[in-house]
């Protein structure tokens, strides 16, 4: 959404830019680190720090700042409240009763993707697929079945000059290698995933379109490598993923 500069309160806009800075990489922030990742003064980074903490988004021991549980309020709302998640999960908890395996849909946040429901095993979430889990875009089937879904003006502007981190041994991180892989998603509109966001985590994702044909989310499914392969998961699996996104089509 785009509105008018008059229209900007700044304050709130450099508030939320600090609150943003902490992620996995850097739970604890002083004034110094938080200035650094929100682009703005340290003086002006210290008085956001000190406001989100008298409000209780903050913990602080005096110099460091960290998360405080009363975030979660935000994710909490949203998945109470939000459409999308609600419609969906009926069909994630039928797939993960059927076949045993553990289902999620995704949605895209600027570089990375977003768990906003799940249903399956418990043996999965040792690898970070919990709901709200914030992953790499490149690096996942999810991702790739929603950069795929970008106008193609759109996905080269967003991959021009872009690095793609390398998370294990299998990760593509050639550009050229990987704008094939997203043409490859486009013809085939699905997206295979073998160990390359982490080990042992095969994962295959197909897009959830709307009934006017956009694409707003992904679905997925994650297995090990000793349970299904690559051509086990395309043949057990994919039509499961085809036949669910058909049916949500209604409800988008």
């Amino acid at each position: 959404m785009t509105i008018a500069k008059a229209d900007l309160i700044e304050g709130m806009a450099k508030g939320m830019a600090v609150l943003e800075s902490f992620d996995t990489e850097r739970q604890r922030l002083n004034a110094t680190l938080a200035a650094q990742r929100a682009g703005i003064t340290r003086a002006a980074a210290r008085r956001h720090l000190l406001t989100l903490a008298h409000l209780g988004y903050l913990e602080t021991d005096g110099g460091y700042f960290w998360l405080a549980p009363k975030v979660l309020r935000f994710s909490g709302s949203y998945l109470a409240s939000a459409r999308l998640p609600r419609a969906i999960q009926p069909t994630l908890n039928r797939l993960a009763a059927q076949t045993g395996e553990s289902f999620s849909a995704v949605v895209r946040d600027g570089d990375e993707v977003v768990i906003v429901a799940r249903s399956g095993t418990l043996r999965m979430l040792a690898y970070g697929l919990h709901l709200g889990a914030r992953l790499p875009v490149h690096a996942t089937s999810t991702g790739r079945v929603l950069l795929a879904a970008e106008p193609r003006t759109v996905f080269t502007a967003w991959m021009k000059g872009r690095q793609l981190p390398r998370l294990t041994a299998y990760t593509v991180t050639d550009a050229r290698g990987f704008r094939a892989l997203v043409d490859d998603v486009r013809r085939a509109d699905y997206a295979i995933a073998i160990e390359e966001h982490e080990l042992g985590v095969h994962a295959l994702a197909v897009p959830l379109r709307n009934m006017q044909g956009a694409t707003v989310a992904a679905l997925n499914v994650v297995a090990s490598p000793g349970r299904l392969g690559r051509e086990a998961m395309e043949r057990e699996l994919l039509p499961l993923l085809l036949e669910a996104a058909r049916e949500l089509r209604a409800l988008l």
